[in-house]
C-alpha cells in the first residue's frame, strides 16, 4: 500500500446539515439538504471564492433551472440521473437549497486510488483453458468490454497488444471536467487509442489496473508467464486526470451510462467494440465513510445496473477492526450488480487458502451492509507497468518484456486497487457464460460460489450467504461461477498459451 500517494479529504455522509447551513426565516421551510463535505467546505470560503458541487433535481430541468435562477456556472451535467455539475460562491449554494425541484448539493469530494495477477488462486486460468463461452470459444471474456475508470492507460504497452499489432484498448478517453480551459460541458472526450493517457503525477496506476482485467498472455525474458484476468476482453480507458474528485470519477460513470451499448460510436460494429458490461473502479476517500443513498455516485450506478452494467469498486486500504466500516461507501450498496472487493494474499504460492491482506479494508462487525461481497488475489500482483511511472517506481519486482525495449515494464505492487480488476475481469468472462445473466445474476453466481477460506473473522449467514465483515463470502472461484450460471462447456482443443504461473 502506497499511502505516500493518499490525498487527505473528509468523512462522507448523506445527513442533513443543520448547523451553518440551517435554513433561515427568509427562506424555505424545507430547504434541500446538504452533503456533510461541501456543508464543512463552504464554511472555509470567503464570499467571493467559487466551490464545485453538484446539484439534483428531481429531474434535468429542475437543476437546470436552479443554476441558471442562482447564477451558477454549469460545468457537465448528467442527465440520465437529473443532476447538474456547477461552480458557485457559498451564497448561491445557499440559495439554490431552496429553488424548486432542487432535493440535494453535494461536494466535490477528494479521492484516492486505492494502490498497495494471480489466475491460479481464482481459477481463472483453469476457467481459460478448460471452458468455452456461449459464443464457442475459451472463457477468456471475449465479446465483452470492461470500463476502466482510472489514471489512465499506455495502450501500447505489450500487455495490451494482439497477434495483428492492434491494442486490446478499443476506446480511450478523458475526463476534463475541472479543466479550466475545456469551455465545453461535454467534458469526458475521446482520444486516440495510440495515445498514453497515464502520464499524470499518480500515473502508472491505470495501466497497472487494465493489465490486471485483460492484459494479454505474454512471457518475460526471465520466464514468467503473465496474463490480466480476462485475457480476451476489450479495454475502454477513461482517465480521471490529474485531479482525483468525485466529479472527474462520476463523469466517467455518468459516460458509461450513456454510451455502454456501443463505447467506440454507433458505426462501429459490437465484434469490433464490444458493449461495455462491467466498470471497475479502484478508487474512493480515505477512512470509508458512510453509505450515501442520494449520491451521484450511487444514482449512476445503480441506472447502470438497471442497464445491465456491473459495478465493481475496491473495498479500500484502511484495515480495521470491525469497530467502525473503514470500507469504500458506493461498493456498501445492496444493488444487486454492485460489488465491493477485499484483498486475499495468497502468500505467493497460487493456492486458495491464504490470508486477508493487512491493509484490506474491513467493515462493522455489527452492520453487515458494510461488509465486502468478495475478495481476490491483491498483494504481490506483477502487471504491466512503466518504470518511469511514479506508482510502478516503487515495485521492488520488476520484470523485463519479451522485446528489447520492454525493460522493467511489469512490476509488483499491491493493494484492493488491483483486487478490484480481478473481480472486474472475472465479470467479463461471467457474461460470456452467460450473456443473458442480469447483474444481480452475476453477482449471486460470484457470492454463492465463492470459496470459504478461513483466515480472519468467522462467516455468518446474511442475506442467504455465508460472510464475514473482512473477507465477504470467500475467494472468488472463476470455473464455479461460470458453470452455475451455465452456458460453458469443456473445452476440446486447449489454446497454447501455457500454465500460468503465481505471481512473485
Amino acid at each position: 500500500m502506497n499511502r505516500s500517494f493518499r490525498r487527505a479529504l473528509g468523512v462522507v455522509s448523506g445527513a442533513v446539515v443543520v448547523g451553518a447551513l440551517a435554513a433561515t426565516p427568509a427562506q424555505a421551510a424545507d430547504p434541500a439538504p446538504v452533503e456533510d463535505f461541501l456543508a464543512e467546505h463552504l464554511t472555509t470560503l470567503d464570499g467571493a471564492t467559487p466551490t464545485t458541487l453538484m446539484v439534483h433535481g428531481t429531474d434535468i430541468a429542475a437543476a437546470r433551472a436552479a443554476v441558471d435562477a442562482t447564477g451558477m456556472r454549469t460545468i457537465t451535467e448528467f442527465e440520465r440521473i437529473g443532476v447538474v455539475v456547477a461552480s458557485g460562491t457559498a451564497d448561491q449554494v445557499q440559495a439554490a437549497r431552496t429553488q424548486p425541484g432542487v432535493v440535494y448539493l453535494e461536494g466535490d469530494v477528494p479521492i484516492e486510488f486505492h494502490d498497495q495477477t494471480s489466475n491460479l488462486a481464482t481459477r481463472g486460468a483453469e476457467a481459460v483453458q478448460t471452458l468455452t463461452g456461449a459464443n464457442g470459444l475459451p472463457l477468456d471474456g471475449s465479446g465483452v468490454s470492461v470500463a476502466v475508470i482510472d489514471s489512465g492507460v499506455d495502450p501500447t504497452h505489450p500487455a495490451f497488444r494482439e497477434p495483428d499489432g492492434s491494442s486490446a484498448v478499443v476506446a480511450s478517453l478523458k475526463s476534463l471536467c475541472l479543466d479550466e480551459s475545456n469551455t465545453s460541458t461535454d467534458c469526458v472526450v475521446p482520444v486516440p487509442t495510440a495515445v498514453d493517457t497515464d502520464t499524470i503525477s499518480g500515473g502508472g496506476h491505470g495501466t497497472h489496473v487494465n493489465g490486471i482485467v485483460a492484459g494479454r498472455p505474454v512471457t518475460t525474458s526471465d520466464g514468467l508467464q503473465l496474463q490480466g484476468a480476462a485475457p480476451g476482453a476489450n479495454l475502454v480507458s477513461i482517465s480521471t486526470g490529474a485531479v482525483l474528485l468525485i466529479v472527474g470519477a462520476d463523469s466517467a460513470l455518468n459516460w458509461v451510462l450513456e454510451n455502454h451499448d456501443a463505447p467506440c460510436g454507433a458505426g462501429v460494429s459490437a465484434a469490433e467494440c464490444p458493449p461495455i458490461k462491467v466498470t471497475n473502479n479502484s478508487y474512493g476517500p480515505i477512512g470509508g465513510g458512510e453509505f450515501d443513498p442520494n449520491s451521484a455516485t450511487v444514482k449512476l450506478q445503480r441506472a447502470l445496473a438497471a442497464d445491465g452494467v456491473v459495478t465493481v469498486w475496491s473495498a479500500g486500504n484502511d484495515d480495521g477492526d470491525g469497530s467502525e466500516s473503514m470500507t469504500n461507501p458506493p461498493g456498501q450498496d445492496p444493488t444487486g450488480g454492485i460489488l465491493s472487493v477485499a484483498s486475499f494474499y495468497d502468500q505467493d504460492t497460487g493456492t486458495r487458502d491464504g490470508t486477508v491482506s493487512d491493509y484490506s479494508s474491513r467493515g462493522a462487525s455489527d452492520d453487515p451492509s458494510t461488509w465486502p461481497d468478495i475478495s481476490a488475489p491483491g498483494e504481490n500482483i506483477t502487471s504491466a507497468c512503466r518504470p518511469t511511472l511514479p506508482i510502478c517506481s516503487t515495485g521492488l519486482d520488476p520484470h523485463d518484456g519479451p522485446g528489447l525495449t520492454d525493460v522493467a515494464a511489469w512490476n509488483t505492487i499491491s493493494g484492493t486497487s488491483m483486487a478490484s480488476p480481478h473481480i472486474a475481469g472475472i465479470v467479463a468472462q461471467l457474461f460470456q457464460a452467460d450473456p443473458t445473466a442480469t447483474p444481480a445474476e452475476i453477482e449471486a453466481a460470484l457470492k454463492s460460489t465463492a470459496y470459504r477460506y478461513t483466515d480472519g473473522a468467522a462467516y455468518t449467514s446474511v442475506g442467504g450467504y455465508l460472510t464475514s465483515l473482512d473477507k465477504g463470502t470467500g475467494l472468488v472461484d472463476v470455473v464455479a461461477a461460470a458453470q452455475s450460471l451455465g452456458g460453458t462447456a469443456p473445452v476440446t482443443a486447449i489454446r497454447g498459451q501455457g500454465k500460468i504461473k503465481p505471481r512473485r
